[in-house]
């Protein structure tokens, strides 16, 4: 994957001892980041979620659009009651039955049947802007909950890549540990040979045993890590874990180091920076709404209505029979000018708390642009620290295999005790974990840094 030979880096040749890794996976199904990102994005059910939500915002501006439609509404009513009224004026609570006419001298038992049909239309004509602006704002909450799924979506990213560079630096380090295992089982077969000629004592065999113990221990270790970041990586793309076999032929780091050299900030492609930005637009058009809200409206109102009734014009009670048709026939309308005079306290109310509240997604909006640049340059001053190390790295990595080369053959020729030997493996193993720790590090600055950027899927489709 990013061990290539290049010039500017010839002691990168002795990186060879990851070979093997490329082989063992080889005949199996093979995950590029891409890959598990792409499917990550169609399985993590949160984001099902998110899109549900979306979904219930595009249809609320639909409800906002058909709710300034005209209000026409059709009654019909029969009844059966008494007609007694006196004079007097009272305020309808609205529980009060409504009798019309029957003032007459004596209080009367009597019942009459009535019937009523009206139709009636209402139409706000002139809300001085209130309908834009209601619809606007429905419009801003598409646009927030959008960019909150976008959001989901990069976190998802940035997720998945780190548990892919995580498994990766746990595979190689398999390799590496493997390695390690085989060159103490080398050690041990060799003590164990000069021990039963009594060339070396028993004690070398039982420390060389030991550090054979030791070195599978930390190799079973690394394979239980590995399992760990397949079962995470299964929970984000609900791949099955035992299929998580992830690509390690990716471009090189001489490649990548190029590629991705000259990114420069875009605040602008960055979801998280743009759902702050949404946020504060959903309290500018909450904030332009309220202003709307407490507007005169000039209504145009129409009512059309038929009645009948048992009780004739000169207060007869005839047959119930009578009531149940219409006899009369009257239509209304009329504009009407409405508002409230208080209206002015209550929106200056109103007002103070929307802009407290855009005020607060301003803020937030800016303190997330200070940790996406502080991001950034933590990122791009890991990466020049990474960059130093694997320009040093190799020459250790070559020393430390002439070395142990050189004292095994010195340990076999009985100049140098067993103490050198083991030094001298443990410093091998250590510069090839060296490796790989500061080259993952490379990788995950790389990441952090395109995170902050806005540049994730550029990074992303880098590694394939």
């Amino acid at each position: 994957m990013v061990f290539a030979y290049d010039r500017k880096f010839p002691a990168l040749t002795g990186l060879l001892f990851f070979l093997p890794l490329f082989s063992l996976f080889a005949q199996r199904p093979v995950y590029s980041l891409s890959a598990l990102v792409d499917s990550a994005q169609h399985y993590y059910p949160q984001l099902l979620q998110k899109q549900a939500l979306l979904n219930g915002a595009e249809a609320n501006v639909t409800d906002a659009r058909h709710l300034f439609l005209p209000s026409l509404k059709a009654n019909e009513q029969i009844s059966l009651g008494t007609d007694n009224s006196i004079p007097g004026s009272y305020l309808s609570y609205g529980i009060i039955p409504s009798t019309s006419s029957g003032v007459r001298e004596a209080n009367t038992a009597r019942s009459a049947t009535g019937n009523i049909a009206i139709l009636s239309a209402q139409y706000d004509l002139v809300d001085f802007g209130y309908r834009h602006a209601y619809i606007e704002n429905a419009k801003s909450y598409v646009d927030l909950f959008e960019a909150d799924r976008q959001k989901e979506i990069y976190s998802l990213k940035i997720r998945a890549a780190r548990l892919y560079f995580g498994l990766l630096k746990d595979q190689f380090r398999l390799e590496v540990n493997k390695q390690n295992v085989a060159r103490y089982e080398n050690i041990f077969y060799i003590i164990r040979a000069l021990t039963l000629s009594g060339l070396k004592p028993g004690s070398d065999s039982s420390l060389a045993k030991a550090e054979l113990s030791k070195s599978r221990i930390v190799f079973n270790q690394t394979a239980g890590r590995i399992e760990q970041f397949k079962e995470q990586l299964s929970f984000l793309t609900g791949l099955p874990v035992q299929d998580l076999q992830i690509d390690t032929s990716a471009k090189t780091y001489i490649r990548l180091q190029s590629q991705l050299k000259n990114q420069g900030p875009d605040d602008r492609s960055n979801p998280f920076l743009d759902y702050y930005e949404k946020q504060e637009n959903l309290f500018l058009s909450r904030e332009k709404l309220t202003g709307k809200a407490y507007q005169p409206k000039i209504v145009l109102t129409a009512n059309g209505w038929a009645r009948g009734s048992a009780i004739s014009y000169n207060d007869q009670f005839n047959a119930l029979s009578q009531g149940l048709g219409y006899q009369r026939f009257n239509y209304l309308a009329g504009l009407s000018f409405q508002y409230d005079l208080f209206n002015g306290i209550h929106k200056h109310d109103k007002l103070r708390v929307s802009q407290f509240e855009t005020k607060a997604s301003r803020e937030a909006l800016q303190q997330e642009q200070l940790v996406l640049h502080s991001a950034y340059l933590q990122a791009a001053s890991a990466i020049q620290t990474s960059e130093t190390n694997l320009a040093e790295l190799p020459v250790q990595l070559s020393s430390a295999t002439d070395v142990y080369n050189q004292e095994l053959a010195q340990y076999k020729a009985g100049i140098i005790n067993l103490v050198d030997l083991t030094n001298a493996a443990f410093v091998l193993d250590r510069s090839q974990n060296d490796y790989i720790e500061t080259l993952t590090d490379w990788y995950l600055a790389q990441l952090d840094k395109s995170w902050a950027l806005g540049k994730l899927d550029n990074f992303i489709s880098s590694i394939k």
